[in-house]
């Protein structure tokens, strides 16, 4: 599991330090503040390679170079099987890479890495491997296995190695002809992703959606009693889809080749997710984080019965949802599971910079709460223009000098971006009886 990990000037921060916990991490803050660039960075040191390194048609995972003249380092530890890796790498500026001490790294265990455009990233310890040359990483197989959106889909080729994966639309087809074992475990991952029981993600026949294609496309039975072919599906389902079958074809495929090399499945899953309630409707961000715990561990256990996991499974995910936070509640265990927040801090002397912290998780009830926050800094759950009228009505309702024609305009103002159900009427109705502005 990743344990730690230490930035100095690199990124949008002069530093950024965290100490993770081993199950459930989340990371909160505005655009713009580093939580992409945060996952990007926690990728690097797992793997030591960048996602646009490998696979250039994708438009995310760029090499993070320095923010300032200064000495720029990234130091991280993790845990193998065997032990715990220290390590910290300094960029070169004359051979523009981040170096390191000569050795093979240890293994971290079996990385995955969803990005919010739909990009998604694997290393496999048994499929991708180091060797190190000075300091210098140099890999014989494929350093990883790394998907733009299309690739997903329509499968994952390198110039050198041809075909690396048949993509979800071939897969899905050919484990559904064979009616076998990886086609039950996607029905069951699809079924435990689904936004509710009502609305189970359960596939369908196979179809086809036009005379030009000749391929099987993969349907869904919708709750309405329609088939809707895949490549048809609304972007939030789509999405689950994605993560469904790669979560499918990872596991699969490592323990494939485990086997193959007489070696045991990972001990260890580290899943980076972007943005994890990406595309959801509200009612499905309040289950999806427990499902895909659920999910992880239940893709590892050992068949056949499939009740105890083979691996432990460390989530690191952004969001900037307030019900993501929320629906965490009943689980979160400051033990296991650690929040941490991006801040724009502008000091007593004007100057701006980000901050990052790790804040206690204090359980707020209702998601509304999470939004008012240090989550979200936000002064409350309402519109900006109620916003604005309400601090109108506050200074009024202090003033001595404010009268019954400037507090019925601001009454009609009130009327126009407050529910009759605000709570807010109830202070204003007894400041206004009060004060006499009630004729």
């Amino acid at each position: 599991m990743l344990k730690y990990l230490k930035l100095t000037n690199v990124g949008p921060a002069p530093t950024m330090e965290l100490e993770l916990g081993k199950r459930l991490n989340l990371l909160t803050g505005d655009n713009g503040l580093g939580k992409s660039f945060l996952l990007d960075i926690a990728w690097w040191a797992l793997t030591r390679k960048w996602p646009a390194e490998i696979n250039p048609r994708i438009t995310t995972g760029l090499m993070a170079t320095p923010t300032t003249a200064a000495k720029a380092t990234v130091e991280f530890s993790f845990t193998s099987k065997v032990r715990t890796e220290d390590y910290a790498s300094t960029f070169d500026r004359r051979v523009q890479a981040w170096t390191g001490r000569a050795g093979r790294p240890s293994n971290p265990g079996l990385v995955l890495y969803a990005q919010v455009d739909g990009s998604f990233a694997v290393w496999d310890p048994a499929r991708n491997y180091w060797r190190r040359k000075g300091d210098i990483d140099v890999q014989d197989r494929q350093p990883a296995y790394i998907f733009s959106p299309r690739e997903v889909w329509d499968g994952l080729r390198d110039e050198e190695r041809g075909l690396l994966c048949n993509g979800l639309i071939m897969d899905w087809s050919g484990w559904q002809k064979e009616r076998g074992y990886t086609f039950n475990s996607l029905s069951s991952v699809l079924s435990a992703l689904s936004p509710s029981e009502e609305e189970r993600i359960e596939p369908g026949g196979l179809s086809r959606v036009s005379l030009d294609d000749p391929r099987d496309i993969p349907t869904l039975r919708m709750a309405y009693g329609q088939l809707v072919p895949v490549l048809h599906a609304s972007a939030g389902i789509r999405r689950i889809l994605a993560l469904a079958y790669l979560l499918v074809w990872t596991w699969e495929e490592h323990r494939k080749a485990s086997k193959l090399l007489g070696v045991k499945t990972a001990s260890q899953v580290i899943f980076l997710i972007d943005e994890i309630e990406a595309h959801l409707h509200p009612k499905w961000q309040r289950g999806i984080v427990k499902a895909l715990l659920s999910v992880m561990d239940s893709l590892t256990a050992a068949p056949p019965f499939k009740l105890i996991p083979t691996a432990n499974v460390q989530v690191i995910a952004t969001t900037h949802s307030p019900l993501i936070l929320a629906s965490v509640e009943p689980f979160f265990d400051s033990t296991t599971d650690a929040w941490f927040d991006l801040d724009f801090v502008t000091d007593k002397a004007g100057k701006a910079e980000v901050q990052l912290h790790k804040r206690p998780f204090l359980r707020r009830g209702d998601a509304s709460n999470w939004l008012t926050s240090e989550a979200f800094d936000l002064e409350s759950a309402r519109s900006v223009e109620a916003e604005e009228v309400l601090r109108d009505a506050a200074q009024a309702m202090s003033s001595k000098d404010f009268g019954y024609k400037q507090a019925k305009e601001l009454d009609a103002k009130l009327r126009r971006v407050l529910s009759d159900t605000d709570p807010f009427w109830m202070r204003w109705r007894f400041v206004a009886e009060k004060k006499g502005w009630l004729q």
